[in-house]
């Protein structure tokens, strides 16, 4: 998609830390933000300074959506104060891009839908991991048939995710699987296409010196006709990180490796011949680059965007279920569980 300077003006609720990854992509690409909104004003100044001195800033979100230079609405907020921003925003006519995951109940997120229908707005969801370059580059490449019929997909992550101690995450039930790993659910969602996943099963655990009090330790296996999927993450690896990705059809293999999310390596092998595929940007920037682009894209055109509300609830089917299992000990059908 080519930017031009027709671009409709962009306003962001939430200016926690994340807030930073998503004001530098728009800064990057030239988008124009024009008002910033936190429940503490200091901090929507303080982000307005670092990225877009001109933005109009405000502690009340009504203020924003009354600005009719703003368009889009950026929403970065946690899950239980974002469904009532995202139905607001949307009453007000606005096209919404959520920060992931969308919600915690799939009837709020069908509700949402609707609501967006009925005010023929779009709502998208920031699933920016579908435009880190390695699990974009397999994504178009399972589909462009590359590596025949999709067979079984298999991730192992080691890395740090020590930061997340003494925030908010600390009370987030499951957040390996429903935080962190709600990114390879949505990038298993993606692959299968549709395809039919009969059950999932998830365990999670802790390991000796955690620092966390939630479990850092998960593992997921998703099975149907002719399919098998195993995640598997580990988020107290302070140590020698790996991050591996293999993607087998009935044709060929795909392995993406590297020592992060950043800095990762794409392999296709079929049959003899193997061949590296070409990466570029990474994680945070070609990510949240890819989630505003491609909003900007269907508004332009009038068409659905592939990052969509309604595209998204497959994901969350997926992850509701894993975090279901691992506090059941036993299999659940996607689904079966609406709400977390």
């Amino acid at each position: 998609m080519t930017l031009d300077h027709q671009m409709p003006g962009i306003g962001l609720i939430g200016c926690g830390d994340i807030s930073k990854s998503h004001l530098g992509a728009y800064k990057r690409l030239g988008l124009p933000v024009r008002a910033l909104c936190n429940r503490t004003l200091s901090k929507a100044r303080e982000r307005a300074v670092e990225f877009f001195p001109d933005a109009h800033t405000c502690s009340d979100h009504h203020e924003l959506l009354a600005l009719p230079e703003v368009e889009v609405v950026d929403i970065t907020t946690h899950p239980p104060e974002r469904i009532g921003l995202v139905a607001d925003a949307l009453r007000a006519g606005k096209h919404v891009l959520s920060q992931k995951p969308f919600v915690l109940d799939l009837q709020e997120g069908e509700r949402l839908i609707a609501l967006a229908k009925e005010h023929e707005v779009l709502l998208a969801v920031n699933q920016n991991g579908r435009w880190a370059p390695h699990l974009a580059g397999i994504r178009e490449s399972v589909h462009a048939g590359q590596v025949g019929s999709l067979e079984s997909v298999d991730v192992s992550i080691d890395w740090d995710h020590s930061w997340t101690v003494g925030t908010a995450f600390d009370h987030t039930p499951n957040l390996v699987l429903f935080d962190f790993g709600m990114h390879w659910f949505d990038f298993v969602a993606c692959l299968l296409d549709g395809r039919e996943v009969s059950e999932v099963t998830a365990t999670t655990g802790r390991t000796p010196d955690q620092a966390s009090p939630q479990p850092m330790l998960a593992e997921v296996t998703m099975t149907g006709p002719d399919l098998h999927v195993h995640l598997r993450f580990n988020g107290d690896c302070a140590s020698d990180p790996l991050d591996r990705t293999v993607v087998t059809g009935s044709e060929g293999t795909l392995v993406s490796e590297g020592p992060d999310l950043k800095t990762q390596r794409l392999i296709l092998q079929r049959g003899d011949v193997r061949s590296e595929l070409p990466l570029q940007g990474d994680w945070f920037t070609t990510g949240f680059e890819g989630t505003i682009i491609e909003l900007l894209r269907a508004i332009r055109e009038g068409d659905t965007p592939s990052h969509s509300a309604g595209n998204n609830l497959r994901s969350l089917e997926l992850a509701f279920a894993a975090c279901a299992s691992a506090e059941s000990g036993s299999s659940v059908h996607p689904g079966d569980i609406r709400a977390i």
